[in-house]
């Protein structure tokens, strides 16, 4: 409820955004052991992008449609958002036990497949959620709170596998070469994560009926069948607002950056720095969980930081603040290949903190101004494109690029991530932010 001054409580902000701790808990894991799965497995180097396809692909097809079909539902009972939110968690929650326990390379990446999807059709109504219950005047703070979530969430997860390792004395309980103990217990761990945060989401926050009941039926009987959905779709991407359109390539540079980062900082920092000659070397595995507390460092960087942006853009602007970020994002990247001392990692995954904090609010801070009401679902649906695309492009090209001109080396990977990430702030600084405009 409203507090007397008109601003939402912040235990109010804090339950409808309870459900991304979850929801990291599945991208955390696999951010920071996918690719050493894979290695396990067998994969080599060039052949990791491939078997990252799910990632993107599922949220290409999976996001616009469940925001598609999130606008269009609503029950008295289980509202709008939240039937996604526990449908996506329940199959995540399998998908998370079932991923350690992979016995072969086809069988990891086509879980992978199963756990994506179910991570989108959680996710993308959360987006929605947040442009739902709170105000123009607000939406910052929400999306704020949704980065403090998201940051927390990745801090445990990511560094889990070392936790097991370093605080309660697991054993990795595996032959050389195979999925460690400390890995399946983590997934494990993720799986009642998961699911307990989005249910504690679905429990204490309620949702706005339709403004017209009437009218949302009338609509929604006039907007039946898959065809007809379809081409709702194709139309909302056609009449894409001009801001949405900029936001765009922001967008697909910071993604590329990040997916850089993603498919082979781990692998990077467990042979480039540990000095692992392979996957059986036991500073791989040292390497890996070295690696997955650098990425729980910036994500703790990432909860912090998350407070801060709201009073930095209103200071200077939701642009320049975004444009900052990214920029102490490249130099992060770009720093990791001076590095030869782990320790020092921390202070590079600052930068990449900044840079994840602002990505994950201000871009959809910015949107939720510019987008027409009663389509908020199936535009952060279609804005989800401009990560996947990206990404998918990644996944089916950059494969070629590591084993004929990176020679196969992970950190020249990490560098193109910066590179990625500056040029992304540079595009940003074009982005006409309608709200700002307006003020």
């Amino acid at each position: 409820m409203p507090q007397p001054s008109g601003q939402t409580r912040f235990a109010t902000i804090w339950n409808m955004s309870f459900g991304f701790l979850g929801i990291q808990f599945g991208w955390g894991l696999q951010m920071a052991n996918m690719s050493a799965i894979y290695e396990y497995l067998g994969a080599k180097p060039d052949q990791i992008p491939m078997l990252w396809l799910a990632a993107p692909l599922t949220g290409l097809i999976v996001q616009p449609i469940i925001g598609h079909l999130s606008d269009r539902t609503w029950s008295p009972r289980f509202g709008r958002r939240r039937p996604y939110f526990m449908i996506g968690a329940i199959l995540s929650s399998c998908a998370l036990i079932l991923m350690p326990n992979s016995s072969t390379l086809w069988m990891a990446a086509g879980l992978l497949w199963i756990l994506d999807a179910s991570i989108n059709i959680s996710m993308e109504p959360f987006r929605a959620f947040v442009a739902d219950l709170l105000p123009q005047s607000e939406r910052t703070r929400g999306f704020a709170m949704q980065s403090f979530f998201i940051g927390i969430g990745a801090v445990v997860a990511s560094a889990l596998p070392w936790m097991m390792t370093n605080w309660f004395g697991v054993t990795s309980g595996a032959d050389s070469g195979a999925i460690p103990t400390t890995v399946r217990l983590s997934f494990y761990i993720g799986s009642a994560a998961f699911l307990g945060a989005v249910l504690y989401t679905v429990l204490t926050t309620g949702e706005k009926p339709p403004a017209d009941l009437a009218a949302f039926e009338a609509a929604k009987k006039q907007s039946a069948g898959v065809a007809h959905g379809f081409g709702e779709i194709v139309k909302a991407i056609r009449e894409m607002p001009d801001t949405m359109r900029e936001l765009a390539l922001v967008q697909v540079s910071t993604w590329l950056g990040l997916f850089c980062m993603w498919l082979y900082f781990g692998p990077a920092v467990a042979t480039n720095i540990f000095g692992a000659a392979d996957t059986k070397s036991p500073f791989y595995q040292a390497g890996i969980e070295w690696a997955g507390v650098c990425f729980g460092a910036y994500s703790l960087v990432c909860f912090v930081v998350a407070f801060l942006l709201p009073p930095l853009a209103h200071r200077t602007s939701r642009k320049m603040t975004h444009a900052i970020c990214l920029l102490a994002g490249s130099a992060g990247l770009l720093s990791v290949s001076v590095i030869t001392n782990p320790t020092w990692l921390l202070l590079s995954m600052v930068g990449v903190g900044i840079a994840w904090a602002s990505t994950l609010s201000m871009p959809y801070s910015i949107l939720a101004g510019a987008i027409p009401a009663g389509k908020t679902g199936v535009y952060m649906g279609i804005f989800n494109f401009f990560i996947v695309i990206p990404e998918i492009i990644a996944s089916l090209g950059f494969g070629w690029v590591m084993n004929h001109l990176l020679d196969n080396n992970r950190m020249s990977a990490i560098i193109a991530g910066g590179v990625f990430l500056a040029i992304a702030a540079l595009l940003v600084t074009r982005v006409k932010d309608r709200a700002e405009a307006a003020a």
